[in-house]
Formats: C-alpha cells, sequence, structure tokens
C-alpha cells in the first residue's frame, strides 16, 4: 500500500495523531477513535493492523496489552517526497507574511501618527469602532 492510501484515510490519521503524542495502548486508542468516528472496536483494529503492516506505527506487548507507537520512518519518506512542492506553499506563506507586516505598518501609521487617541484631533469625535477596516 502506498503512504499516501495509508495517510489519506480520516480514522488513520487520527489515529497517528493521537500516537504522536506517546506510546498509547490498544484499547486506548481504540476508544477514542470508537467515540470520535462511531466504527467498531474490530474496525480500529483494522485500521491498526495497516499502520503496523505498512510501517507507520510499530506494536509491543505488555502483558494482556499491545502498545502501540509511531514509527517515524515513513513520514520521514513522506516529508521527503513533498520537499520539492513546498515551494509553492512556502512562497504563498512569504507572501502573506509580507501582507500581514504592511497591514501592521499601516495601521501604526493611522493610529499613531500625530493624531489623537483612535486617529482623531482634538476637539473631533472618534471614528465609529464597529465598522471593520479593509
Amino acid at each position: 500500500m502506498h503512504a499516501f492510501d495509508v495517510l489519506g484515510d480520516p480514522v488513520r490519521r487520527r489515529i497517528l495523531e493521537l500516537l504522536a503524542d506517546g506510546e498509547r495502548a490498544a484499547g486506548e486508542v481504540g476508544a477514542v477513535v470508537q467515540q470520535e468516528f462511531g466504527i467498531s472496536q474490530p474496525a480500529v483494529s483494522q485500521h491498526l493492523r495497516v499502520l503496523r503492516d505498512n510501517g507507520f506505527a510499530t506494536v509491543r506487548a505488555d502483558g494482556a496489552r499491545r502498545i502501540y507507537t509511531v514509527d517515524p520512518a515513513p513520514l520521514r519518506e513522506v516529508d521527503e517526497w513533498l520537499e520539492r512542492y513546498r515551494r509553492f506553499w512556502n512562497q504563498r506563506l512569504d507572501a502573506l507574511s509580507t501582507e500581514l507586516a504592511r497591514g501592521r505598518r499601516g495601521r501604526r501609521t493611522r493610529d499613531g501618527a500625530g493624531a489623537g487617541a483612535a486617529g482623531t484631533t482634538p476637539g473631533q469625535a472618534a471614528p465609529d469602532q464597529t465598522a471593520s477596516s479593509p
């Protein structure tokens, strides 16, 4: 199974989120997933098996309990594959950061450049604070 087939399922992604916080017993994972997704315990077990069989999780016995942990190796492989595409969203995030900084500078200029409180001059009423700014 391809990594994106494994990660394409929201239940498996949620299980990985739970395991990312540290190892967990299968029963604990099952209880959360059953409640959130309304699926049966055997269905949760099947998702855990897919994660284990495809290398995304490891399991160890602790008495009668089965303890699951994330195996980061396949996630690193996905991250490496995605590297060539990061430029598409990094450029947009950089542009967003620039626009946010530009907006903050504009507000400081409007709000504090030689005017009284809230951009008013002495004797002038404050502007309507309920109006939204662009």
